[in-house]
């Protein structure tokens, strides 16, 4: 129904504005502080003319997504009576349910003559399609190419041409004042980025940050005065349940104790633009926040080996970029949250795309590995060599636990146990088609096991650090075109 829409559109435009308020007013001085997470706060401050006594003062421009529970006001000498939101957006489509059960005006222009007739219709029913009645007759209003008007009486008070919040205020004075409005919304967020620019030979890299804005709330925020905060504020979530648990992320291998200059707010760092912008609705901005050039940085080879895992067929070992944000010899900033994408130069000293990671919010200081891709030339085989059992005739068979209960008191339970040693030997095949030696931090990992905590290492070929309980890390040389085994044997309970 294209001609149909088009009618109702030039009618909307022309029709009168809502009456019962004084003139809704635009944004004034706004301020706007995005969060990671799709929430921002803003904080306009408009010039009202607010009569004595009670009144209704419209604000227009405000987010299509406001959390209308969040709003706050504040003006001198003003009291809030009450508030509504009204976000049901004035359309052709709006305008027609809205009809539903009402009449309307239908003009239809003969195309071969002119001549233009009107009829009354009632509508009934706009599910699919609007459905009239005209006199006698039930009629289907197509979109047959024939050019069709619609004519309203009015526009519904409860349809806005943008979303306004309306608040009835009683004011003991009437003139001008400032007004600042305050409100929570979502669809407002920003994230990290950054481009990686990693020269092997010289073991640098230079590194930009860009923050990305998105504003997909309805609205566009004029002139505004914009500041992003990395943290994730707590929004009424209570931890303790499962979905609340999320385990270190990886990329940061040593957690920075640094401090710097950038501005916090609480437990949290902000970013602000340097001048004030305006965020079109719907509109993706970019705004650089970090430029380092040749900050130290290395390439590593990793694998991560699990508890009694075989390969049977050779697996890549990840490639990784290593580096730090420390104020020396690093980046020098804290990092929000966001991807890391790594370029390289080729032979032609044209930069190519490598590959890419994410990083958490990572204090200054810190030291990250960042995973590329897959080492195309090294390769690792994990097998379980052997495994045997072990006895010990020390070992007690039988163990009593004492268990408190509340109900019966204390009383012992005698619980059989028949406790089994085992020894396993693991050995890792490391090949390297490479025409230079390279080094692989091969990890063995599943370790501390949730029902034993007395794992042993028994013997090993190359020498071994505990990363942690549950990791042992080796450093293994694998010379050019060759290969390298490793043994190690570990004496575990079970």
């Amino acid at each position: 129904m294209r001609s149909f829409f088009l009618a109702c559109t030039a009618l909307a435009a022309a029709s009168p504005t809502f009456g019962q308020a004084l003139e809704p007013t635009s944004q004034g001085n706004v301020a706007v502080t995005i969060y990671n997470d799709n929430l921002a706060l803003v904080q306009d401050v408009r010039q009202l003319t607010i009569p004595a006594g009670r009144s209704r003062q419209e604000f227009r421009d405000v987010s299509g997504q406001i959390r209308a529970e969040t709003v706050s006001f504040a003006a001198p000498d003003t009291a809030i009576v009450e508030q509504n939101f009204d976000y049901d957006l004035l359309s052709p489509s709006k305008l027609m349910e809205k009809a539903v059960g009402k009449t309307v005006t239908i003009v239809r222009i003969n195309p071969a003559t002119g001549a233009e007739t009107r009829e009354v219709a009632k509508v009934l029913a706009t599910n699919g399609g609007v459905v009239l009645q005209i006199g006698e007759r039930i009629e289907v209003l197509r979109d047959d190419g024939l050019p069709v008007r619609v004519i309203f009486d009015k526009v519904p008070d409860n349809l806005r041409a943008r979303p306004t919040l309306s608040v009835t205020v009683e004011s003991g004075h009437s003139g001008s004042r400032p007004a600042k409005l305050t409100y929570l919304t979502p669809g407002l967020g920003w994230k990290s980025d950054y481009v990686a620019l990693f020269d092997e030979g010289a073991g640098r890299i230079d590194v930009q940050g860009w923050i990305t804005l998105t504003n997909n709330t309805g609205t566009s925020y004029n002139n505004a005065d914009v500041v992003m905060v990395a943290g994730t504020p707590n929004r009424g979530r209570n931890g303790g349940g499962y979905e609340d648990y999320a385990p270190p992320p990886p990329p940061i291998r040593r957690a920075g104790t640094e401090s710097g200059s950038r501005e916090r707010l609480g437990d949290y760092y902000l970013y602000p633009l340097s001048g004030r912008t305006t965020i079109a609705n719907a509109q993706t901005k970019q705004v650089s926040f970090l430029d380092v050039q040749g900050a130290p940085a290395s390439k590593a080879y990793e694998y991560r080996v699990d508890w009694l895992q075989t390969i049977d067929t050779a697996q890549s070992a990840s490639t990784v970029l290593k580096f730090s944000n420390s104020s020396r010899g690093g980046l020098g900033d804290q990092l929000p949250a966001g991807t890391v994408r790594v370029y390289m130069r080729d032979a032609r000293g044209q930069p190519q795309f490598i590959g890419e990671s994410n990083i958490p919010h990572t204090p200054m200081g810190s030291e990250l590995a960042i995973r590329t891709g897959d080492a195309f030339d090294v390769k690792v085989k994990s097998t379980v060599a052997k495994r045997e059992r072990i006895t010990s005739d020390e070992w007690e068979r039988t163990a009593r636990y004492r268990i408190n209960d509340s109900r019966d008191g204390t009383r012992v339970v005698t619980v059989e146990a028949n406790p089994t040693y085992m020894r396993t030997t693991m050995a890792y095949t490391l090949t390297n088609a490479r025409p230079a030696p390279v080094t692989v931090d091969l990890v063995q990992a599943g370790l501390d096991r949730s029902w034993y905590h007395d794992t042993r290492v028994a013997s090993e070929t190359v020498p071994g650090t505990q990363r942690s309980l549950d990791e042992r890390l080796y450093h293994v040389t694998v010379p050019a075109n060759g290969e390298t085994v490793v043994t190690a044997v570990f004496d575990t309970r079970y």
